[in-house]
Formats: C-alpha cells, structure tokens, sequence
C-alpha cells in the first residue's frame, strides 16, 4: 500500500536535494574556468587508471582488438594481446598503457560520437603521453602511436609517426581526401605532396625514463581555411596550412587507432570538439593531476 510522505519527511527529501545543488555549485566554482571549458570540449577521454576501456566518452567507451588491420569486421571488446598490458603506477598519472612488441594486431575505439566529425568544417584536438626510446624500443620500419581515419594512413587520416629509421623522426600528418590530393602528384613528386601535409620534428625529445607531452589542433578540415599544429611539452613545433582538400569519412567507420606498430608506454588519451587555444594546451600538459582531474 502506498503512503504519501510525511512534511518531516517532505522537509529532509528538499534539504538533502539543496545541499545536493549546492555542493555541485560549489566544486564547480572551486574549479579554474579554464579547467571547466576544457571539461566541456572533452569527448573521449581513457586514463588506463581503470581498465582499458574509456573513462569517458560521448560514444562507445570500449576498446578492441583485430588480428590485423584486414580483420577489423571480427574484432573483440578488450584487450586480446598478452605482449600489450596496462603496467601499474608507472604513467604519467596513475597507470599507462604498455604495448610490449611490434605486431599485427590492431587496437583500436570507435571514433562516431568520440570525434565530432563535420566533412565540412570540420574541428577539435587530440592529446596523450609517450614513453619511449625510439632508437632503442621501436623495431624497423614505420610507426603510428596514434592513427584515426574510416579507411588508410593516407585517406582522410590524422596521425603522428615515427619513421623508419635511427635516427628516426617525429611527424604528425593530416591528409585529405587521396583522390582529391593524389591528383597533385600529376605535377608534383608524391613525396612532396606528402611533405606539405606534415609537420616534421627531427631530434625528437623522447626518452624511455620520461614522459613527452602531445597535442594536436585541427581546424576547418575539408573548407578553405584549415590549419593543424603540433604540441610538444606544451610547445608550439609547427603547422600545416592551406590543405583545402576534402576530408571525407564513412563516420560508422572511422576509429581511433592506437600503438601500431608502437613499442612504448601511452598514457591519458584525449580528444576534444574545438582547436585548444595555445593557452590551454599549455594549461593541459602541466595539468597537477592529468585530464582525470577536470572530469
């Protein structure tokens, strides 16, 4: 039988409620505006503290693993790889993400809702941590700690590498289109065309017993006034511009690849749906307590 609260009771229901909204009221208010807006730009967001799968995300939290990249449609939710771990205490905040050895298999989050995507003006910034020695730790041959694209490396893809050879360099591409770019290889060598759509480090100040700071900005892809810049340690390196090429993506099939063909340690991933003003990208790499803080 139901029975209609008491005014006692009726009073402590709207007293806990308004100490409740107060005690919201008052953590967000302890928090730097910076820190907020941050928070309301974030959209995926996985901290390795917790599993493998995303701390936060708009879309789909878990992570996958294919045996290769050809076997994406017979992917499983987890982690299906015992040389790639999470290894405790040992990131930048918290534990990391430890991919142990070069191989085919492919790990990966699904990029729909996680990356606000616009084939025509199209913005937002990525960001994590490396650990690694690439003379040391990486095995010959190409590298991509992080690739997101519905399709191939160089076919509407954003991507930051390491290529093939010591002394290896470091190189963030953002490549349009290959159909609409390619045609500019009629005039030009391929390997030029690709130059102007990278920004290249050579010297890169990776270490195996520290960590090095990444961000990305992209703004305006696929319209007429895009640009992308690279962060390290908070530090502006350089910025690709005036690619006006179209940036198209099957979005149910676009995803967030991570360690391939990476030997190292990876640590508070992150994407965000506007381009990181300067400021902020500094404000994210000496966060005191990482991304996890402003959440």
């Amino acid at each position: 039988m139901l029975t209609q609260p008491t005014g006692n009771q009726m009073k402590k229901s709207t007293l806990h409620l308004a100490t409740l909204v107060t005690t919201v009221a008052l953590l967000n208010a302890c928090q730097p505006q910076e820190n907020l807006e941050l928070k309301n730009a974030l959209t995926f967001f996985v901290s390795f503290d917790a599993g493998y799968d995303a701390d936060y995300a708009k879309g789909d939290k878990k992570m996958y693993t294919a045996t290769s990249r050809r076997a994406l449609d017979s992917a499983n939710a987890g982690m299906h790889n015992a040389d790639h771990k999470i290894l405790g205490d040992q990131g930048r905040f918290g534990d990391a993400f430890r991919f142990g050895s070069r191989t085919d298999t492919v790990v990966f989050f699904k990029g729909k809702d996680n990356i606000v995507y616009d084939p025509q003006n199209w913005s937002g910034s990525i960001s994590f941590w490396l650990s690694l020695d690439p003379a040391v730790d990486l095995e010959p041959g190409y590298t991509d700690p992080i690739q997101i694209t519905d399709n191939r490396w160089n076919d509407a893809s954003i991507w930051v590498d390491f290529t093939q050879e010591n002394p290896r360099d470091f190189r963030l591409g953002v490549i349009g289109d290959m159909a609409s770019w390619s045609k500019d290889t009629l005039d030009s060598p391929w390997e030029a065309e690709l130059e102007k759509r990278m920004v290249r480090v050579k010297e890169p100040p990776f270490t195996s017993s520290s960590w090095t700071h990444i961000a990305i900005t992209y703004q305006s892809l696929g319209g007429d006034q895009s640009m992308s810049t690279l962060f390290i340690n908070g530090e502006k390196i350089g910025t690709i511009s005036g690619i006006n090429e179209p940036f198209t993506w099957e979005y149910d099939k676009a995803n967030i690849y991570i360690g391939l063909g990476f030997i190292g340690s990876m640590d508070e991933f992150a994407i965000f749906n506007r381009p990181l003003s300067d400021q902020e990208i500094l404000s994210l790499y000496q966060l005191k307590d990482g991304v996890g803080s402003i959440l």
